[in-house]
């Protein structure tokens, strides 16, 4: 299972709990999207997940800054992902930033808004805020790669509060 996160905003803490922390423990990759804010939180999100892939935020230490980079691309069961916390030009500036990186689907944060688009040339995937949700729906992303006999590529995505409510499923295609 790929586990999205982003925007824990905090200075010594992971801050998961409930099924949020289940899943980083669960996970075969953990993808950090950005805004942990003090290095403190990037070494517990380290002890917690088996392997972390991470970018930085706009409010991330120098410290941070130091251990990740602003963006990269993550590959998992086939599907090639750009990541990033924010790119400017709103959904077309992602599209563009994930069309650069050859990927299949964009990862980003910022917003703490969870959300799906698939009505876009590439799926974007903000996972939200597990932490700090400013109004929204507190939430991370999990996905599993689809069994198929074929051996097509692709996840199958929900995003899940850290309750254990899944309110939105999706399918990304590889």
């Amino acid at each position: 299972m790929l586990v999205v996160v982003s925007d824990t905003h905090s200075s010594e803490t992971h801050r998961l709990r409930g099924r949020t922390l289940a899943a980083v423990r669960e996970a075969d990759l953990v993808v950090h999207v950005g805004d942990f804010y003090r290095e403190p939180v990037l070494d517990a999100f380290e002890v917690e997940a088996t392997t972390l892939r991470a970018v930085y935020g706009n409010n991330d230490d120098a410290a941070i800054r130091d251990r990740v980079p602003k963006a990269r691309t993550v590959e998992y069961a086939g599907v090639r992902f750009a990541v990033t916390h924010r790119h400017r030009g709103g959904d077309t500036g992602l599209v563009m930033f994930g069309r650069e990186r050859d990927a299949d689907a964009v990862i980003y944060g910022h917003s703490h808004k969870p959300r799906f688009d698939a009505t876009t040339s590439l799926p974007l995937l903000n996972p939200g805020s597990h932490a700090q949700p400013r109004g929204n729906r507190a939430a991370h992303a999990e996905l599993d790669p689809i069994d198929d006999a074929g051996g097509g590529d692709g996840l199958l995505g929900r995003l899940v509060t850290p309750t254990g409510e899944v309110f939105r499923e999706f399918q990304i295609d590889g």
